[in-house]
């Protein structure tokens, strides 16, 4: 087995662990009787990974003497909804499943927002584990106690602040993992470089042909780097009351919108922030935040490497996505609040752009008028 990195989120009484190696699946069991909880547990996945690792996992808390209920979502984006979380708690519920239960959530992002989502709010908060498979959930998704499911009118607009008790990283399951979802979860580790340490994008860009061939040792490496990077921040603004934490929404406001416009499951997440980026940075050009053409040069070859777009597919309008990012939670007293690039490894928060110039990069990106 490779060897075992154990990264601290640091948040008081709510403090946990990431434990991120390769082949560590097998000691899930043991690793949640250690944190001394209930032995009932729900495990939630969705059918692309239920018989490869929910299975696995579920097998794992079973020879721990946990007595567990296994639910099954359909994969893709549209299992983010209240109809879906109905459904599990209708499985928790008849599964005999008690305030002192876990809810394990094996799988990606929509797994993790989902199955959390339901931790939070089953009688009124319970335990919550996440085994994240996919890169962009071990990177991202898993870490920070953001949990959600989707409204029609926006993505994660019905959600909650639940930290996991416990995230369980096992880069082992990339290795089945689709080269399109490998590339997805590279753009959040390029976001985590380009907002907030240089050093650790040059890391990135060297290793970047290797994680691309599901490399194990460079993937712990890189998934390590991410969450020392998102633990930190985490830990200084959990619930994005100081605004710190807001550096996290790099990309995202146009990214968010383009997957509402798009229809969800269209762009895969990644595929949306990647282009996200690349809008940020041009914003940050005209608005003269200290990003340079070559900083700007650099973002979308490493995105390009890395297999992303770096544009807006066809038929995306540009009075679509405004209307989108009008909804957006970043939106304050009617003023959306950007994320902009300063220089690579720093960037500004709450920084209010001019519509003409949104107007114009949203083009220059792709988007129809």
């Amino acid at each position: 087995m490779a060897t075992v990195e154990r990264v601290r989120v640091a948040l008081g009484e709510r403090s946990y662990d990431v434990v991120v190696g390769a082949g560590i699946l097998a000691g899930l069991g043991e690793a949640l009787t250690a944190l001394g909880r209930g032995r009932r547990a729900l495990v939630v996945s969705d059918a692309g990974v239920a018989s490869r690792y929910g299975a696995p996992a579920a097998d794992s808390l079973a020879r721990a003497g946990f007595a567990t209920v296994r639910a099954t979502v359909p994969a893709g984006e549209r299992s983010k909804s209240l109809r879906q979380a109905a459904r599990l708690y209708d499985a928790a519920i008849a599964g005999g499943l008690d305030r002192g239960a876990w809810v394990v959530a094996v799988g990606g992002g929509v797994v993790g927002d989902l199955a959390g989502f339901v931790a939070a709010t089953l009688f009124r908060g319970v335990a919550f584990c996440q085994v994240p498979t996919t890169l962009l959930a071990q990177v991202d998704a898993s870490v920070g106690g953001k949990v959600a499911v989707n409204h029609p009118l926006g993505k994660n607009l019905i959600g909650a602040f639940h930290q996991p008790r416990l995230c369980w990283g096992d880069v082992a399951t990339l290795a089945t993992l689709p080269r399109r979802e490998l590339r997805c979860g590279l753009a959040e580790v390029i976001k985590h470089g380009m907002m907030a340490d240089a050093a650790y994008l040059d890391e990135v860009e060297a290793a970047l042909p290797r994680a691309l061939a599901g490399d194990p040792a460079v993937l712990a490496r890189v998934v390590a780097g991410s969450v020392r990077i998102k633990a930190a921040v985490v830990a200084g603004d959990e619930r994005e009351e100081s605004g710190a934490r807001q550096c996290l929404n790099l990309g995202h406001t146009v990214g968010q919108a383009l997957e509402a416009v798009a229809g969800y499951g269209r762009l895969h997440h990644g595929e949306a922030v990647a282009v996200g980026l690349v809008a940020a940075g041009e914003i940050a050009l005209r608005q003269g935040t200290g990003w340079a053409a070559r900083d700007q040069e650099r973002l979308v070859g490493l995105l390009r490497a890395a297999g992303l777009p770096t544009r807006m597919p066809a038929g995306i309008g540009r009075e679509d996505l405004l209307a989108a990012m009008v909804r957006d939670k970043k939106t304050l007293a009617g003023q959306l609040r950007w994320v902009l690039p300063l220089r690579t490894g720093a960037v500004a928060v709450g920084q209010l752009v001019p519509e003409p110039v949104v107007r114009e990069v949203l083009a220059d990106v792709g988007a129809a008028a």
